[in-house]
Order: C-alpha cells, then sequence, then structure tokens
C-alpha cells in the first residue's frame, strides 16, 4: 500500500511539474522590443552603380514595418524612439547560357543589405550591421527582365529585415 501511494504521488509530482519545465520553457513575450513605438527609416545607402533601387528597398521596408509590426514609421528623425538604417548591395550573374550563341538563358541576381537599427533612448544597437541575402532569376527569352528580378530580391530582403527586428529567442 506504501509502495502504491509513494509511486502515485511521484507520478501526480512528475505530471505537474512537466509543463512546468518545458523545453527549455515557454514564453509569452512580445515578438518585438517594447520600449520602442516609433522607427525612422533613413533611405538606405547603395554601393551598386545601378540606381534607383534603394527607394524602392526603402519603402518596401517601410511598408512591411508599417503592415507587420507594432511600430510606426514617423517622417522625422527628432520625434523617433529609434532609426534604421542600411548599405544596399546588387550582383548579377550568368546561370545558364545557349550552346550556340553563347547568349545568356537565365540569369539571377543577388542582393545583400547590411542593416543596423539603433535605439535613440538608450544609444544602443539593436542590430549591429546584420547582413541579409535575397536572390531571384530571369530569363529574357521568357520576356523577364533585371528589373523584374531585382524588384522580386529587393521585397525578400525586406521581408528578411523586418524578421530582423524580432526579439531573438
Amino acid at each position: 500500500m506504501k509502495k502504491t501511494l509513494l509511486s502515485v504521488i511521484v507520478v501526480f509530482g512528475a505530471a505537474t511539474l512537466l509543463p512546468v519545465a518545458g523545453c527549455g520553457g515557454y514564453q509569452n513575450n512580445w515578438l518585438y522590443p517594447e520600449q520602442v513605438q516609433t522607427v525612422y527609416v533613413e533611405m538606405f545607402d547603395t554601393t551598386s552603380f545601378r540606381r534607383g533601387h534603394e527607394f524602392v528597398l526603402t519603402d518596401a521596408i517601410c511598408k512591411r514595418i508599417e503592415s507587420q509590426t507594432p511600430y510606426k514609421i514617423v517622417s522625422d528623425r527628432n520625434i523617433a524612439d529609434s532609426v534604421l538604417s542600411g548599405q544596399l548591395g546588387i550582383r548579377s550573374s550568368v546561370l545558364a547560357t545557349d550552346r550556340y550563341s553563347a547568349k545568356p538563358i537565365e540569369q539571377e541576381t543577388l542582393v545583400n543589405v547590411r542593416v543596423t537599427w539603433k535605439d535613440l533612448k538608450t544609444g544602443r544597437l539593436l542590430i549591429d550591421g546584420e547582413k541579409v541575402y535575397a536572390s531571384s532569376s530571369y530569363s529574357d527569352p521568357l520576356g523577364q527582365t533585371f528589373e523584374y528580378s531585382v524588384n522580386r530580391a529587393v521585397n525578400k530582403v525586406a521581408v528578411r529585415v523586418v524578421e530582423l527586428m524580432e526579439t531573438p529567442w
């Protein structure tokens, strides 16, 4: 009887403590840093000789921040809680060529962005020069252009930049 009672207590105790212990502990915290409510997004610099894509990237990041985070984009740096800035690089390469004419059949655009996000209240860097990459391929014979490819890659990289803004697990 004592052995049965002891085993029931042990099983009950284990069943009670197991959900509390969990797998590293479950947290019901906010996905994004709570001390920030507004973000000023600086125009991204470009290291590429191709111009204009930094405007597309900055616009895509602003739209993603507004739609997917609790933050508000502000146009005045003086009233912002934080500043997001970065550098954009674009490269293109040939993936496949026609074996008779040596003309490119398929090409790829690689977009890389180095991102910095600074909390202006504390001066602490929330993101310190993290690199984010995205690529997209295109084919001239299919009517796809470099602009088509770079816009797709820029939108992919904007998604990844906003994902970087989440609080690390």
